[in-house]
Parts: C-alpha cells; sequence; structure tokens
C-alpha cells in the first residue's frame, strides 16, 4: 500500500493506511458478516507454512470465532471468492499458473501477505534460478527418471524462467518471514490485525527460522 491510502472492502470495511493505521477489525465485523473474511494460498512451496498455521492448535477456536476461512487447501472450496479482507500467500511464483492465480488474488484481496520464505524470497523454488527451465526439466524427467523418461507437456502448468517472490509480481501488505513462520508469530500477526493494529513480527519470526 501507498501512504494515505484509504480502501473499502466488497463488505463496507474500511483499511486506512496512513502510517500504517488500521479501524478496528472487530467494530467492522460486527457491523458487517460478523466476521473478518481470511483466505490461505500455496503456490510453489512445500506446505510447511500451512502446517504451522495449523499448529497453533486450540487457540485457533478462539480465531475461528472472529474469522471466517473462505479458500484455503485446507477447506474444500476450488474457486477463489473475492472480497477477502486477508490472505496469507505461501509459496513462490514459479509457473504461469501460480502468475495467473496472484494476480487474481491481489485484484480480490484487501491485505495480502507474504506468508513464509518461499513468499518474501522464492527460497528453495529459487534454487533453480541458475539454470534453464529446459534443463531443469530434463533433469528432472529424463536424467533421474527410470521409467518413461520423457518430459511432460500436458495437463502441467508451464514454469516461468525464474521462480520470483510474491512481491515482484503483485504488491504485498506485510511480510511474514520464516520457514515456516512459528505457529506463535502466525497467531500474533493475526492477532494484530483483528485488534486493528499492523503487525511487526521482527522479534517474532525471522529467515530460514
Amino acid at each position: 500500500m501507498n501512504d494515505n491510502i484509504k480502501k473499502t472492502t466488497p463488505n463496507g470495511w474500511t483499511i486506512e493506511n496512513n502510517g500504517w493505521a488500521l479501524q478496528d477489525f472487530e467494530e467492522q465485523a460486527a457491523a458487517s458478516s460478523g466476521k473478518v473474511k481470511v483466505a490461505t494460498v500455496w503456490l510453489d512451496g512445500c506446505s510447511g507454512c500451512h502446517m504451522s498455521f495449523l499448529d497453533i492448535d486450540e487457540k485457533i477456536i478462539g480465531l475461528a470465532d472472529l474469522i471466517e476461512i473462505v479458500y484455503s487447501p485446507l477447506v474444500d472450496i476450488k474457486q477463489f471468492p473475492g472480497g477477502v479482507d486477508v490472505t496469507l500467500v505461501e509459496g513462490a511464483v514459479s509457473s504461469d499458473e501460480d502468475e495467473e492465480k496472484i494476480h487474481e488474488i491481489r485484484n480480490g484481496t484487501n491485505l495480502l501477505i507474504s506468508f513464509g520464505d518461499c513468499a518474501v524470497t522464492a527460497n528453495v523454488p529459487a534454487m533453480r534460478n541458475q539454470f534453464k527451465v529446459d534443463d531443469v526439466l530434463t533433469r528432472a524427467y529424463v536424467e533421474n527418471a527410470t521409467f518413461n523418461q520423457q518430459i511432460p507437456r500436458f495437463g502441467v502448468p508451464r514454469l516461468l524462467k525464474k521462480a520470483r517472490p510474491v512481491h515482484e509480481i503483485v504488491n504485498v501488505d506485510l511480510f511474514l518471514p520464516g520457514c515456516p513462520p512459528p505457529s506463535d508469530a502466525i497467531y500474533y500477526v493475526l492477532g494484530e490485525l483483528l485488534e486493528g493494529r499492523i503487525p511487526d513480527p521482527k522479534g517474532k519470526t525471522r529467515f530460514g527460522a
């Protein structure tokens, strides 16, 4: 977000960035649907960040009273709904499918969080960036294959030339590093947002944590 920008969500909430100030999420929820609409997304990553999200354990019950998970690999919803208040994005943008999806998510999300090191820096997926895509595919599907040695051409997303962090493709509002971010850091970030404050995750997590 740029300075002094005020956004109104599809459900009537206001998110105002004036030195990172948010109106109280709970007050706005009470005036609208009653819950904050939250999504989580998994691009090119290992799912470790989502596993850490689940490691919030029993505290997730308290969050469930305040948020509604409207899209996630953790729930059976196939289409990103739009009108989402907060989206946590795990993973790098590595394929044409990832790129298309992250634009759709950005357009349908008020507050977008880069969730974990792969989203923040491209991290492990970027290890292939020093090689040509054809060389990577040949290594994976021909040289390291015992049977059916061929590069798939149909039914799989096309790899981009390089794996890229989310913020190189779309605007990101908040960065939550870690590999994965600790569950306490995730809970802290969501809790601060629900209290209408912009979280500062420094000291709660770090790259490679």
